[in-house]
């Protein structure tokens, strides 16, 4: 009996023993790889990173990590002593090299969806679905033509008529705020990949947009925002020199 337990503690023993020269021998099979292949460390995306964080936050997002030298873009960062005071230009994903075209000074960084509003302007926001704006294929810094629908009132000759005009012809966009989509691009495609991705999807989900409107234009929008109905097209002419014209039931087929 007590030999039989011996026999038996010494194979589990030995066991042991083999799973760890075999994991030896693997991580130094696995290093001694890296070796022959001039590894080099730079630093490695651990965890996304939006666009325009400091770099004194980047903090566990990055980490050193060894490469193969042939893997290594030109411009990989080895640490981040020539980086201080600078912001991420683009958003970071996991995987990815921290090049230094990644980082640039805070006065450099555009934020997406946004642009320099005119001064002497208010900016107001509406909430639209896609097909009220142009399937939403709208961003920062289009213009828009803003159609207003009543549902009574719009006429003085016939108050009780419904009726549509295009009240502002056309008004800057200044920031574009899209509902997450339900099923995410891939980031890891190509910047060309990801546009024919964007432009293939259908749209889902509702738009905050914002315009840049003098203080009469904005009173306007706000009571067809809380009273009445909003439409938009994206205004691709600098002027507009139609006049305006109004539809009503009356006048929809003439």
């Amino acid at each position: 009996m007590k030999s039989r337990l011996i026999a038996g503690i010494a194979a589990v023993v030995l066991a042991l023993v083999g799973a760890m020269m075999v994991y030896t021998y693997a991580n130094g099979a696995e290093a001694r790889a890296v070796e022959d292949l001039d590894p080099i460390s730079v630093l490695v995306v651990q965890q996304p990173v939006p666009a325009g964080t400091p770099v004194s936050e980047l903090g566990t997002a990055i980490a050193a990590t060894e490469l193969p030298a042939t893997a290594v873009a030109d411009t990989a960062l080895k640490d981040l002593n020539s980086s201080e005071g600078k912001v991420t230009a683009v958003d970071l994903v996991v995987g990815e090299q921290l090049v230094t075209e990644r980082l640039v000074d805070p006065s450099d960084v555009v934020t997406p969806g946004s642009v320099e509003v005119p001064a002497g302007l208010h900016e107001v926001s509406i909430l639209v679905e896609p097909q009220r704006i142009a399937g939403g294929r709208i961003t920062a810094g289009d213009y828009v033509g803003v159609f207003m629908s009543m549902v009574s009132g719009g006429l003085e000759e016939d108050p009780a008529a419904e009726s549509t005009e295009l009240v502002l012809p056309r008004v800057l966009v200044s920031a574009v705020q899209r509902a997450p989509d339900a099923a995410p691009i891939d980031p890891n495609l190509s910047e060309e990949e990801r546009a024919a991705a964007e432009a293939e999807a259908l749209p889902t989900g509702s738009l905050m947009l914002t315009l840049a409107v003098n203080p009469d234009q904005a009173t306007r929008l706000v009571f067809a925002s809380e009273f009445e109905s909003i439409w938009l097209s994206k205004a691709t002419v600098a002027e507009n020199d139609a006049p305006p014209f109004i539809v009503h039931d009356k006048e929809l087929y003439r």
